[in-house]
């Protein structure tokens, strides 16, 4: 999980283009949105495809989508549980 979640702050610096940010700045549990990283509905947006096009999961409910992108400890979960054999 560990290695998820440095991998996903990675990413969603080079999704985002965040270029004064480094992995360990981003807090497992801070908010992505609002007062956490300050990201917005664009930067949702551009998260979703990184779920899909990185890990091959589609989100089809916005609110469904809210949840999981609230940390990056919620979407290392949510890849998580999409990726356990059945």
């Amino acid at each position: 999980m560990e290695e998820l979640k440095k991998k996903l702050k990675e990413q969603i610096i080079e999704a985002l283009n965040l270029q004064d940010t480094k992995p360990e700045d981003i807090d497992d549990n801070a908010p992505l949105f609002g007062e956490g990283l300050g990201l917005d509905s664009i930067d949702s947006l551009e998260l979703m495809v990184l779920l899909e096009r990185q890990y091959g999961i589609k989100v089809e409910d916005p609110r469904e989508g809210r949840k999981i992108l609230q940390s990056v400890q919620s979407m290392a979960e949510f890849i998580q549980s999409k990726q356990q054999p059945a």
